[in-house]
């Protein structure tokens, strides 16, 4: 199911433009749960929320960008399954194929999983097919509670909603994180200008 999944983005990049980079789009399961947030300067500047669920990256699109008080909800629309390695990728989309633009990994870390039914954690997949997934990221700047709910919408038919829910008590990141700057790169400490300017990876 998991390879099915990355049909559509496949179709969606032209592969026949597309370099050794990505001939299919890998699918892998890192040994915790990843999580990214991508800041993507394509036909409108937005966010991109990606949790790493049977292998492949399940992604969101959040205009406004994440939540920073509790219960403040921010619209999130689901886009394409993407691949594994993509969740590392930090440069320039050419204009042209999809998604062109600047991409920055804004943040990066693991999340844990804490949706619980009848006391039992609920398997990532079927939250996401239940439309109600409740994790803990662990980021460099993202760290806490966040549920992803999924719900009608006037602007979209498959809207979620992203919250930030209050703390759990007793639970804490795995380990104190150095606070890293908002504005820039989790990986590379670069601003979008910095990363458009120097185009150093290409993703096409």
């Amino acid at each position: 199911m998991a390879r099915s999944s990355l049909k559509t983005y496949r179709k969606r990049r032209e592969l026949k433009k597309s370099s050794i980079y990505e001939p299919y789009g890998r699918i892998k399961k890192s040994e915790s749960a990843l999580f990214v947030i991508q800041k993507h300067d394509a036909s409108h500047l937005h966010y991109d929320l990606r949790l790493e669920i049977d292998g492949v990256l399940k992604s969101w699109a959040v205009p406004k960008g994440m939540p920073e008080k509790v219960d403040i909800k921010r619209l999130a629309i689901p886009t394409d399954d993407h691949p594994y390695e993509y969740a590392h990728f930090e440069g320039i989309i050419p204009q042209g194929h999809y998604g062109g633009g600047t991409v920055m990994v804004w943040d990066i870390g693991s999340y844990q999983n804490i949706k619980t039914k009848n006391n039992e954690l609920v398997p990532m997949s079927e939250c996401y097919d239940e439309g109600r997934i409740e994790v803990i990221f662990n980021g460099k700047k993202i760290q806490g509670p966040f549920a992803l709910v999924r719900t009608k919408s006037l602007y979209a038919k498959n809207a979620w909603l992203l919250i930030k829910m209050r703390a759990i008590p007793g639970a804490k990141p795995k380990s104190a994180k150095k606070k890293v700057r908002k504005d820039v790169s989790a990986l590379s400490g670069r601003t979008m200008n910095q990363i458009t300017r120097d185009h150093d990876a290409e993703w096409d």
